[in-house]
Parts: C-alpha cells; sequence; structure tokens
C-alpha cells in the first residue's frame, strides 16, 4: 500500500534547505545528540521529511522519510503485525538510528541495524540528492554506500528517505532474570532475542511461537521479570568475547554482542594510523570542505 505522506517534492525541497554552503545538520530526535562529540556552534540545522511513501507487506518493506520516528513507524507497521530491526528510543526517528549506528540491546536475535537499511537516498554536501542501494538486494551492484552512512552521524551525508526491512512482531515476547550462567545459556539456547549480565545476574529476552519460549524457559530455569535492567549511562565499548568474564565495576554487557554498557565514561578506541587515514580519506571524498555536521567525527 501507498501512505503518500512523502513524494519527491518533499525530497527536492529538503534537498533545497540542505544547499551547498554554509555548515549544515541534521537533527532528529536528539535522543543520541552527544554521540561522536557537539556539533559546532552556529551550525545551521535541518530536519528530514517525515512520513510513510510506501509499505508492501507481502513483500516486507517499507519506504518512509528519514525524520519518520520510529515508534510512528512500528506504530503503521504493527497493524498489519510487523515492525522494523530499530531501537524505539523515545522520540529517535529512523535517520538519527540510523545515524547513529547503534543497534540496542535486542541485536543478539534481531542483527545490527545496518542491515535493516536496504535503500537510501540522502543529500550529499553538494546540495545534491542521491541514491544508494535498492529494495531488492540481487538488483544492487557496486560499492555498498547505505553501510558506509549507517553510523557515519550525517557527516557523509544527510539521511532524506529509506527503504527498510520489516519484520514479523514475535507472538510472544518474555524476560527472565535469576543468577544463571550467561555464556551457558548463549550457547544451549535456540536464536534468544537478548542476553544481558552485570556479573551476577543474567537478563533474558525470549521470543517466537508460545510453545517454543515456554520450551526454552523452562531449560533456563529463570523467574519472569517485568523487562531488562536500565543500562548504565556513563560509557559504551566493544570488548572481545574472551574479555568479559574479567569485566569490573557497574556494567551491562550484551552476551555475544560484545558491547558493554558501563557506569564511567570510557576514551576512544585505539586506531591503527592506517584506518585513521582510511576514515580522513573517505570523508574528504564525500565532504571536502566539512560542512556536514562539523564537529561530530565517528573517530570521537
Amino acid at each position: 500500500m501507498s501512505g503518500g505522506a512523502i513524494n519527491d517534492g518533499a525530497l527536492a525541497t529538503f534537498a533545497e534547505e540542505v544547499g551547498a554552503d554554509g555548515p549544515v545538520a541534521c537533527v532528529g530526535g536528539r535522543t543520541q545528540w552527544s554521540v561522536g562529540g557537539a556539533v559546532e556552534a552556529g551550525t545551521r540545522e535541518v530536519r528530514a521529511p517525515a512520513g510513510i511513501a510506501e509499505y508492501e507487506p507481502a513483500e516486507m518493506v517499507v519506504r518512509c522519510g528519514a525524520g519518520t520516528t520510529v515508534a510512528d513507524l512500528d506504530a503503521a507497521l504493527g497493524e498489519k503485525s510487523q515492525c522494523v530491526a530499530l531501537p524505539a528510543w523515545d522520540g529517535a526517528t529512523v535517520g538519527g538510528v540510523l545515524a547513529v549506528g547503534r543497534s540496542g540491546i535486542r541485536r543478539l536475535g534481531y542483527g545490527p541495524v545496518r542491515d535493516t537499511l536496504l535503500e537510501a537516498r540522502y543529500v550529499s554536501a553538494e546540495g545534491r540528492l542521491v541514491k544508494a542501494g535498492g529494495p531488492v538486494v540481487k538488483n544492487v551492484s557496486g560499492f555498498d554506500l547505505c553501510r558506509l552512512l549507517v553510523g557515519s552521524l550525517g557527516t557523509l551525508g544527510l539521511l532524506a528517505q529509506v527503504v527498510l526491512r520489516c519484520r514479523p512482531v514475535p507472538a510472544v515476547s518474555r524476560w527472565f532474570a535469576g543468577e544463571l550462567d550467561p555464556f551457558e545459556l548463549r550457547l544451549r539456547l535456540h536464536r534468544p532475542t537478548s542476553i544481558l549480565w552485570d556479573g551476577t545476574t543474567t537478563w533474558l529476552l525470549l521470543e517466537g511461537h508460545p510453545d517454543d519460549v515456554a520450551a526454552q524457559a523452562a531449560f533456563a530455569r529463570a523467574p519472569e521479570v517485568d523487562g531488562p535492567p536500565p543500562l548504565p549511562t556513563g560509557g559504551r565499548r566493544s570488548v572481545r568475547p574472551s574479555e568479559l568474564r574479567a569485566l569490573t565495576g557497574r556494567f551491562v554487557a550484551e552476551v555475544g554482542v560484545g558491547i558493554v554498557h558501563t557506569a564511567e565514561a570510557q576514551p576512544p578506541a585505539a586506531l591503527s594510523p592506517g584506518a585513521v587515514e582510511l576514515n580522513r580519506r573517505i570523508k574528504h571524498e564525500f565532504d571536502p570542505s566539512g560542512r556536514l555536521n562539523p564537529g561530530r567525527s565517528v573517530l570521537a
């Protein structure tokens, strides 16, 4: 079905607003606005179009404006018992979540957010509307610009419209918690959606058919709880699986994913000179004048 909420005219208007001169930043829900550093003072702000342009439930794909909130999108898809694998932080927009590239605590079962994006239309530093990817993966060739845009913090292009892969809403979604071995659960359970661990308590999210969830819950032998624990907000880092058991302090780890949320602020990850140079060259190719989201950096 077609929503008709946004059209090519809205995309052209957005491209005109971005223009070709002066520093500019695309603003969403500001839920992850501090990631990558603060945008330079005086930077002009724009907002991407919002609304669903096209939705094909049978194909499980949806086209929407990057300014659409994830909550609004999921509400519309929910009428057909579908959703998107994007974290629905309060007020977060589709474009903002993709630009930041953080997957949320369901990544173990849902996969990374970059796998959700099939096609993107973005505005380049020159103010041109550019298309990357396509709704049918087998028809796409060349460089995978969609994956490059995810997590780029809007420093390579400003997302205007996207085509996303949908997924069924699980029939049952249940959280459990207890003093369980999270690493054994990771090996013994079939596709758990999330396993969180703070060094003592393990939280387990099981989703799917009621009988399957009940069988896995019986194996886990943990009481059901209302939901996951609050995540520490001091910092976030990625670690090797072998390092998880040695963690200390206040933390919540995403077992099977390697993301650790900590109470303390974390320094930027150490990168090789080659990786730093590659990032510099990519940024220069896409935005030679540095006008897109100036001040923010994927290396921060």
